[in-house]
């Protein structure tokens, strides 16, 4: 029988508490955008505090890059589990308090003079960090579809993610704040010198802090949250504990009242969950097939998605005809206009992807804009790929074509795949497995973010200009491939979740597996009911 404050939930209209939930929970991912995009530009500063401007070692680079993205698919994994295994809200707060400590601690990695020493310190916080950003991903996603009415839970769940846009174009523009107040304080040194000023090693360290302050900010109300209503029913077994907290935070007083101010008869126990656990045979048959598809879109858009982002700053200097080692540049000049760019980008595509999402997530469903946004990012990438030399070969006008379409990859990722693979996975497993789930397949996309991030950034390292256009068309044709794999994985393994309950999502999958076990022969101690009938002729 259906619980009715689960009911409750899914037909409850739209009130403040949604959108503080959208906010609190949103900011978690706020801060994770900030410090997964802000390492770029500083990067480029402790290149020229501490390789005195020489192109950073690819290895060197690329480490950079992955060890936060390691650490985000370990956080994925652990503390996915352990949402379903000690309560969301518990495993919230502890992955907000590990951001804070270690946003800070990546500012105060230990020595200013040797460059090794400074670059294994603050890998190791980037991996602690990236633990506390892997959690939020699964617990975030979650908590807010277990909150969210059926209606519009797409949205909702999408409008969390879109913090992420936010996050990103507010660490491009701290980043630039920081860049310009030195620069204006204590000049900058130019690429000719043989060092960078020693204000420019506080600058990089301030940037990284400064993406502690949103995760403060927020831990006394997450803190505040109630366990969702979902995991206290049905997999702590306590519906009047559940109706209650739901009563203290959101008005659906009316639907449920009869719940937990009668009684006599006491309210019945939910239905014991099924005896099956993660990876049985039964899980395997009932949900492997949906968390392999979770997991290879998120893995595939991954690729793309990080790659490209990889590849905007070496597009943008071809661009610009500035190549990245301008000796017209001093350290702060050189940040700067990586973080202009992102923050371009972020205004310009990303953040309006996010909120294209929002807005038809709930009319069109997941499935549709996931292949759409597939789609035509694979259109992008295959045109301007192709002619790829034609652009750089021309007048002005074509670089600004480029520049222009190019843009569409961020739009059409986050007006698609991007979004939808962290929506799918929060909405199409039981309560007891939906965050272990979906930290599964968000690890599996983190490691195609470190496949794109590593690889890319091998396969394109600097050579000479010919062989760099070979390249650079070489990836933008691997792009594409990767987005049409992507709308086929879609096409024939995503189902729809659009306008259902969670359970119902649950129950639909039990129910298909239902009945194609009546069409297949009933299996008695190991044996068919077929073979059985034989045997006693």
């Amino acid at each position: 029988m259906p619980i009715k404050v689960l009911s409750s939930l899914d037909a409850a209209r739209i009130q403040w508490y949604h959108f503080k939930a959208i906010i609190v929970a949103g900011m978690g991912l706020f801060t994770d955008a900030y410090d997964l995009f802000c390492i770029a530009p500083v990067m480029k500063m402790i290149s020229h505090v501490y390789y005195h401007g020489d192109s950073m070692n690819t290895a060197v680079l690329s480490t950079s890059y992955a060890i936060a993205l390691l650490g985000t698919a370990t956080g994925q994994l652990v503390f996915g589990y352990l949402g379903d295994r000690v309560g969301r809200r518990r495993v919230y707060g502890l992955c907000l308090v590990i951001m804070i400590i270690s946003s800070f601690g990546c500012g105060f990695s230990v020595c200013t003079t040797r460059r090794s020493c400074v670059m294994v310190s603050l890998g190791f916080f980037r991996f602690i960090l990236g633990l506390g950003i892997g959690g939020d991903y699964p617990l975030s996603a979650t908590i807010m579809s277990e909150f969210a009415n059926k209606r519009t839970r797409g949205a909702f769940i999408a409008a969390v993610f879109s913090m992420q846009g936010l996050g990103i174009l507010v660490s491009s523009a701290v980043t630039m704040a920081v860049c310009v107040a030195f620069k204006r304080g204590g000049g900058g040194g130019s690429l000719d010198e043989e060092e960078a000023p020693p204000e420019a090693d506080v600058a990089w360290r301030l940037i990284l802090m400064i993406g502690a302050l949103p995760a403060a900010l927020t831990f006394y109300w997450r803190m505040l949250m109630p366990e969702t209503a979902r995991y206290t029913a049905l997999v702590e077994n306590n519906i009047v504990q559940a109706a209650k907290d739901m009563e203290r935070v959101m008005s659906i007083t009316d639907d449920i009242s009869d719940e937990t101010t009668t009684e006599t008869p006491p309210p019945p126990p939910p239905p014991l969950p099924p005896s099956y656990t993660l990876f049985s045979l039964r899980f395997l048959r009932l949900h492997g097939r949906d968390l392999f598809a979770a997991s290879v879109n998120w893995f595939l858009v991954d690729v793309v998605f990080y790659t490209s982002n990889l590849l905007l700053s070496q597009i943008f200097s071809h661009y610009s005809d500035k190549p990245s080692s301008s000796t017209a540049e001093n350290v702060y000049d050189a940040a700067f206009r990586v973080a202009e760019l992102g923050a371009i980008i972020a205004a310009c595509s990303t953040i309006p992807g996010y909120w294209f999402t929002v807005y038809f997530i709930d009319k069109i469903g997941r499935v549709k804009i996931q292949i759409m946004g597939f789609f035509f990012m694979a259109v992008v990438y295959l045109v301007a790929g192709i002619p790829y030399t034609w652009y750089w070969s021309k007048h002005e006008q074509t670089k600004k074509g480029f520049m222009v379409l190019y843009g569409l990859v961020f739009f059409f990722s986050n007006f698609g795949p991007n979004t939808t693979t962290f929506i799918i996975p929060a909405e199409l497993f039981p309560a007891r497995f939906r965050s272990t789930c979906h930290g599964i397949s968000g690890a599996a996309g983190k490691l195609g973010a470190i496949v794109g991030t590593v690889g890319f950034l091998w396969a394109t390292k600097k050579a000479d200009d010919g062989d760099n256009m070979n390249r650079m068309r070489a990836a933008f044709l691997i792009l594409g491939g990767v987005c049409i794999a992507g709308i086929f994985v879609t096409y024939f393994f995503t189902k729809e979740t659009m306008g259902r309950s969670l359970e119902e999502n649950e129950h639909q999958q039990e129910q298909v597996n239902n009945d194609e076990s009546e069409d297949e022969p009933h299996i008695v101690d190991g044996q068919s009911s077929e073979s059985t009938l034989l045997q006693t002729q």
